[in-house]
């Protein structure tokens, strides 16, 4: 992998790790259209997500620190049940990657047509959200598992998990800044505890990519990371969305056009 084509996925992957617009579909349609060649080895992966994490970590370091001081307390509280919550979501994402990652990886084949169609269904639940109600609440456990059920369909290329987490949420009456706060959140779970996997499976010991463009990509996921999430939750808070189900509409479309003509 050149300098440019790390520097390129990483912008990639920290752009649409949180606009709605699918990273892991985008990451399928860059590589084609760039000729990109990737290999098993899944270091580069492991290190642009965890740049992506590291990002989340920087916006919310707040709420993630107040999370844990409630945590450490002695009585059931607020960040406990929050907390709480987060890992109940987590639930549905944890089977599939445990019980089927075989059949999710066998998805990312460069299968641009598939991707295009899965760009179309992230675009029409975003037009959805055009009709959830103006006034939201809190999250609750039932509403938790049902994000997190979205979360877990999600693992496939082309739909958005960002998307169709905080869509799920303001269909479900949470309130915009709240669905905004919990999805960014609630993906920390299972990105650090898949990348964790990935490295006590020995995945990174024998890495084909060298270490320059292993930083850069980082860098390059990280800084595009901060920028997109800041943007992200402006756009959910004035409840913008329906702009980036034009762009899905129009991706996928081309997507698959050009998988017909080719």
């Amino acid at each position: 992998m050149s300098l440019l084509e790390a520097i390129l996925l990483g912008i990639i992957q920290g752009l649409t790790e949180f606009l709605p617009v699918s990273s892991s579909g985008h990451l399928e349609l860059g590589k084609a259209i760039l000729g990109i060649e990737t290999t098993e080895d899944v270091t580069f992966t492991v290190v642009v997500h965890g740049a992506t994490v590291l990002s989340t970590i920087v916006i919310f370091w707040r709420d993630i620190l107040d999370l844990l001081r409630g945590l450490f307390s002695t009585d059931w509280n607020e960040s406990k049940k929050y907390i709480a919550m987060l890992l109940w979501s987590s639930i549905p994402v944890v089977i599939v990657g445990l019980f089927f990652k075989e059949e999710v990886e066998s998805l990312f084949t460069g299968n641009v047509l598939l991707v295009g169609c899965m760009l179309l269904v992230t675009g029409a639940l975003l037009s959805f959200t055009y009709y959830s109600p103006k006034e939201g609440g809190p999250v609750t456990f039932k509403k938790a598992i049902i994000i997190g059920i979205s979360q877990a369909i999600a693992v496939m290329p082309g739909i958005s998990r960002s998307g169709s987490t905080i869509a799920t949420g303001l269909l479900l009456g949470v309130d915009k800044s709240k669905v905004a706060r919990f999805s960014f959140l609630m993906v920390l779970i299972p990105i650090i505890g898949a990348n964790c996997k990935d490295i006590l499976d020995g995945g990174m010991a024998n890495s084909v990519v060298a270490p320059l463009p292993l930083l850069a990509g980082a860098i390059a996921a990280f800084i595009s990371g901060v920028l997109a999430c800041k943007w992200m939750i402006s756009i959910v808070t004035r409840g913008k969305l329906i702009y980036f189900a034009y762009y899905c509409f129009a991706a996928g479309a081309i997507a698959i056009a050009a998988h017909f003509i080719a």
